[in-house]
């Protein structure tokens, strides 16, 4: 169960503008952290709710890649083409904390909601914006996706067999990397206000926080000169027994990385007498000799499956894991020990999100409220800023034509 306390963004209202995922994910991560985060979408709602690969909750415009990012938050549905609507946003601006936004630079500046605008009616506003490239340098007007990230990045390079050329990770992680990375920088100019009593812009971008994440690779060249290539499945050690090995009925992935760990992997798979062969007596040694270490290995993990050997090496001391799938992992007792996976109830029965990646002794990240339907939440939220029944019908109304 979740921790009960107060949660740390509790008071914190976000104007989160924000579209597809790296955006979302980052304002999902202060909504469980009590944020009161107001995402404004057009009528009828945004592309990706109707996104495959689920047709049944794309009908519904509830698409579980849209869903996972936007439990938690209400939903007020505006035409950002209408002036009274711009004006209906200043108005809530005013009591807001924090507006976030991940459109291409310019954009939102047209619109009337760029951060300027924001903070002429509140100086003290946070406005963060997150883009592929940030808003300065020469690629601030170059559209970004995910997939461009990690081939412009590097990641792309690192990544994959080299037989067989650059491989592109089976997730959106550089979205990922950019939404984590921004939920920090909104976090930290919250602190920020706090202890300075100013609100400020801050720009994200997707490209930075890419390089970040791989400062390793980054700084094996700048400092040492060396230009790392694609290692297939081995560790970023290049230890040969933290690797991708066959087993009985598929694969399991080593992470022996240290004498202690390769002797209980040998000791637990009955070769101890590799221990006296010359071909394998240091990590040089056995770099050199890899192909051979990888023949002795697989014939003697070819004797069982890779749950058995994950357990058996596991309780050896040599750290290892079968290929766990989604639906494998997701009921795993781990799991459900930490809270990770949390049900909330909706119009279509319970939905079990992806919480918090993080916990706290008290106040910690927590489900509240099911992912919105477009508009869910106009009346309850325009009225808490003083707009008259008659006022808010006439925002929300259909645009004619």
């Amino acid at each position: 169960m979740t921790a009960p306390g107060r949660r740390p963004f509790e008071g914190v209202r976000v104007l989160d503008f924000t579209q597809v995922f790296a955006g979302p994910f980052a304002s999902y991560q202060l909504a469980m952290f009590g944020a009161d985060v107001v995402k404004i979408e057009k009528p009828g709602g945004e592309d990706l709710r109707f996104s495959p690969p689920s047709p049944e909750w794309a009908a519904r415009g509830m698409a579980p890649m849209w869903m996972c990012v936007n439990a938690n938050k209400r939903n007020l549905a505006l035409d950002l083409k209408r002036p009274e609507a711009i004006a209906a946003i200043m108005r809530l601006a005013e009591t807001a904390d924090v507006v976030m936004e991940n459109f291409r630079p310019g954009v939102m500046a047209r619109l009337g909601l760029g951060y300027d605008d924001f903070r002429k009616v509140n100086p003290n506003i946070i406005y963060c914006a997150v883009s592929g490239f940030g808003h300065t340098g020469p690629e601030r007007e170059t559209a970004a996706y995910d997939g461009k990230i990690q081939a412009m990045s590097g990641v792309m390079s690192l990544t994959g067999h080299p037989e067989m050329g650059p491989t592109r990770a089976g997730f959106a992680v550089c979205d990922a990397i950019g939404g984590m990375t921004a939920a920090f920088a909104v976090a930290s100019a919250l602190y920020q206000r706090k202890e300075m009593g100013q609100g400020q812009y801050v720009d994200v971008a997707m490209l930075d926080a890419a390089l970040t994440f791989l400062s390793p690779a980054v700084v094996e060249y700048t400092v040492a000169g060396h230009k790392q290539r694609q290692m297939g499945n081995m560790a970023v050690s290049r230890r040969p027994t933290a690797n991708l090995f066959r087993v009985k009925d598929g694969y399991l992935l080593l992470a022996v990385n240290n004498d202690r760990q390769y002797d209980a992997l040998l000791k637990t798979l009955g070769l101890e007498r590799l221990k006296e062969d010359p071909r394998f007596g240091t990590w040089e040694d056995r770099i050199a000799n890899e192909a051979d270490l990888r023949a002795e290995l697989e014939a003697a993990l070819a004797s069982d499956d890779a749950q058995g050997w994950e357990a058996r090496l596991s309780a050896g001391g040599a750290p290892c894991a079968s290929i766990w799938t989604i639906d494998e992992i997701v009921t795993h007792p781990q799991l459900a020990s930490r809270d990770v996976l949390q049900t909330v109830d909706s119009r279509f029965g319970p939905l079990a999100m992806v919480g918090p990646g993080f916990r706290l002794a008290h106040g910690g990240g927590r489900i509240d409220r099911p992912p919105p339907d477009p508009g869910e939440h106009n009346a309850e939220i325009l009225a808490e800023a003083g707009f008259s029944p008659a006022e808010i019908a006439a925002l929300t109304a259909p645009t004619a034509g």
